[in-house]
């Protein structure tokens, strides 16, 4: 889907499509697995004459430890954002094509990392409610507003956007909220608040970042 033609609601469908994917659903089914395996206290505590060198530890684990590095790796949470102030009150009303030149040599982040950016447009620039748009006057954001707004700056590329899109329905669906519909839908919902919004991106940052995502 070219960038250009990028509207909250077409995220909105592009991340259900994907939760409803095969092999999404794989993730979010082992997304609790995904920790390390803890070396058994049996391997550690055996009386039993040790059959190898001093100071030859390898000999405990009970998984290879090529895997053991690259399960922690797979663990660690995302970073949190660099220090990048986001464009000021007159930033937040321009149309985000116009911040497109900062994706200029950026490198691509994951998902959770992503989310951490969004939350901070969110945070900085507002968030909003109103059905079918971008932005208010003000500048603030929906929360699919704020992941587009997070692309366009230069955090992320559009499929790392759509991942993480993806990761906030499987936080609906999958946590306390329960929700079956869209993100827009549950966003636009009566009485809802700034506060569940950033608590559901932070949820969601928790989520990814657990899956290694």
């Amino acid at each position: 889907m070219p960038t250009t033609a990028l509207t909250p609601d077409a995220l909105d469908l592009e991340a259900a499509r994907l939760y409803e994917t095969h092999a999404w659903q794989q993730i979010v089914r082992h997304w609790t697995l995904t920790a390390p395996e803890p070396i058994h206290r049996a391997a550690i505590e055996s009386t039993d004459p040790p059959a190898h060198q001093p100071g030859d530890w390898r000999s405990l684990l009970t998984v290879p430890v090529d895997q053991l590095i690259a399960d922690a790796e797979r663990t660690l949470p995302a970073a949190p954002p660099r220090e990048r102030p986001l464009p000021g009150r007159l930033g937040a009303i321009l149309p985000d094509r116009l911040h497109a030149w900062r994706r200029i040599g950026q490198a691509d982040l994951r998902p959770s990392q992503h989310l951490a950016y969004a939350r901070q447009v969110l945070v900085e620039w507002g968030w909003m409610n109103q059905p079918y748009k971008l932005r208010n006057g003000a500048g603030a954001r929906c929360v699919c507003g704020g992941l587009l707004s997070a692309h366009r700056l230069g955090y992320g590329s559009t499929d790392t956007m759509n991942r993480a899109a993806a990761w906030i329905i499987t936080e609906l669906r999958n946590g306390p909220h329960q929700w079956t519909g869209l993100i827009g839908a549950w966003n636009r919902q009566p009485g809802r608040t700034a506060d569940q919004a950033i608590a559901l991106i932070d949820a969601t940052i928790r989520r990814a970042s657990h899956a290694g995502h």
